[in-house]
């Protein structure tokens, strides 16, 4: 475990990309099975100990001291696990000093009955020293917060192993941790794992944003960027599965659309809703299409209220029903297409839905313009399609993991922006966790009333973050616990992607993706926009 706190307290501390993948390079190659197995395990959140949660750690430390003085000081500390490994006391009797493992911390963990795992914690965190009962804890919560991504922590693998990274991405979701089999690979001391008669997700392949850059459309196609969740849909030997972006098996949420992909292959797609709110403005744009002939989709809301959801109800299903609007493929049964160019993956496709039940599963359709300033006047009309933009992909580019410069470019629409007033601010977490970097801000009602209408802890910079956190230090109206009520007198430039109706907020609409776009310092407060005028952007 004192390697592994190590290596945490360094990422923590170290901000460029090179060194970080150098430090974790280093653990990797020294450190023994399982050890370092399960430690890729945490760095990647595929590490899942369903005894140890944030209220038994909480439950644990209250018997310990005082609860008031927990509370105080996880608010003055900013993170949870911090505040109990300098909290925790040194037991009047201690315990052997027998070093504990990573791979004995977490199997034990895994392998006791959910009721006995709060004591074999507290047990665990008498033997270890502050920075190593820091480790135990963010570890056991999963949620490190030390600035390394899942695709870091692969690449680090790969970068100290010479070995192809996406290669690692390819049987990462075919095996299992501590992972055994793939060091064993990357040690030189057995076969690559090849996961077979499995259905397991293959990385996707991702965008960069087009900002200033103009392409040729002989070069590029352009299809639509649709308002869903990017997922992918494998079947094989009888067996389907949805898989999200990252990796995660959506499959129980979506039965609809799993239980009518039999097809043996993998494809790339949004998932979706069906309705009229995205794309039924487009007419032409379309093809033509309505709703009923694969045009259309409802809103991101809509979809919103089916995911996360262990359990379908009937009723969902029917007022609900999700489709997935296809962009490519992969697997056409057995035969790998990620190496063919574009233009041959699209007629693959097109071939390949013609099998498929078009109740639940549509191609894009592509975007026809002569050159890219008429494209630039389609794309004007995302916003009243309710479309999230466009998408640029070079006609001759094969289906590779990642972002690859020159091969895919994203086109978003242009974002929404409103005034708002800071309300409230809230500590951060990891590297911000000693400055107040989660801010909520509202607009006026027609009274005068201020209004929460969304949270943001994005788009600044390091010296906009000392900046405002100055201010809420400085304007402190009233505490409770980790959040400070501040003087309403700070006015936020917010951006963000759409805006929607919310039974949940007071003010009735909710944000889609906020970021600070500005620092208003020169708008005074009361001309702020109002929840009137937000409400008319409501998509």
């Amino acid at each position: 475990m004192h390697a592994f706190a190590q290596l945490l307290d360094s990422l923590i501390y170290t901000r460029s990309r090179t060194a970080k993948l150098r430090l974790i390079g280093d653990y990797l190659k020294t450190t023994p099975d399982p050890d370092r197995g399960w430690a890729m395990a945490a760095l990647t959140g595929d590490l899942d100990i369903p005894g140890v949660k944030p209220a038994v750690i909480r439950a644990l430390i209250e018997e310990r001291v005082d609860p008031v003085l927990y509370r105080m000081s996880r608010d003055y500390v900013g993170d949870s696990a911090e505040t109990v490994a300098l909290l925790w006391p040194t037991p009047e009797t201690p315990m052997a000093a027998e070093a504990l493992s990573v791979g004995a911390v977490v199997e034990r963990l895994l392998t006791l009955p959910r009721g006995q795992a709060p004591a074999a914690l507290a047990q665990m965190l008498d033997q270890l020293n502050a920075e190593e009962r820091f480790a135990l804890l963010k570890m056991a919560t999963g949620a490190l917060r030390v600035g390394v991504s899942a695709r870091l922590a692969k690449q680090a693998l790969a970068d100290a192993f010479a070995i192809d990274v996406d290669a690692v991405e390819e049987v990462w979701h075919g095996i299992d941790p501590p992972y055994e089999s793939l060091f064993a690979w990357a040690e030189g001391r057995g076969a690559q794992p090849t996961p077979a008669n499995v259905p397991v997700f293959r990385p996707f392949m991702l965008a960069h944003p087009l900002e200033d850059l103009r392409v040729d459309l002989s070069d590029y196609a352009a299809e639509w960027k649709w308002d869903g969740i990017r997922v992918q849909i494998v079947h094989v030997a009888g067996d389907t599965r949805l898989y999200s972006r990252t990796g995660d098996d959506v499959t129980r949420a979506f039965p609809d659309v799993a239980s009518a992909f039999a097809e043996a292959g993998a494809v790339d797609g949004e998932l979706l809703v069906k309705g009229e709110a995205q794309g039924i403005a487009l007419g032409a744009a379309l093809g033509g299409k309505g709703d009923e002939e694969g045009g259309g989709a409802a809103s991101f809301n809509a979809l919103q209220q089916r995911l996360g959801r262990k359990v379908v109800s009937a009723k969902m299903l029917e007022e609900a029903p999700a489709f997935v609007r296809l962009y490519d493929i992969l697997l056409d049964g057995e035969e790998d297409l990620r190496a063919l160019p574009w233009h041959e993956r699209r007629g693959r496709l097109e071939d390949f839905a013609s099998r498929l039940n078009p109740e639940r599963f549509d191609v894009s359709a592509l975007i026809e313009a002569e050159d890219f300033t008429a494209l630039e006047g389609i794309r004007a009309g995302a916003r009243d399609a309710a479309i999230e933009g466009v998408m640029l992909k070079r006609r001759d580019s094969p289906y590779v993991t990642g972002r690859r410069v020159g091969l895919w470019y994203k086109w978003k629409r242009d974002p929404l922006t409103a005034d708002c007033v800071m309300m409230y601010a809230q500590r951060g977490n990891g590297r911000r966790s000693s400055f107040y970097s989660d801010y909520t801000f509202g607009c006026w009602t027609e009274d005068g009333e201020l209004l929460p209408v969304g949270k943001a802890y994005s788009g600044i910079t390091d010296e906009e973050l000392k900046q405002l956190d100055k201010f809420v230090r400085n304007n402190t109206l009233n505490r409770f616990g980790p959040v400070r009520e501040v003087e309403k007198t700070l006015v936020l430039e917010v951006a963000f992607d759409s805006i929607h109706v919310s039974k949940r907020h007071k003010s009735g609409v909710a944000m889609r993706f906020p970021r600070i776009a500005r620092i208003r310092t020169d708008k005074p407060a009361a001309e702020a926009d109002t929840l009137a005028g937000l409400r008319r952007l409501v998509t």
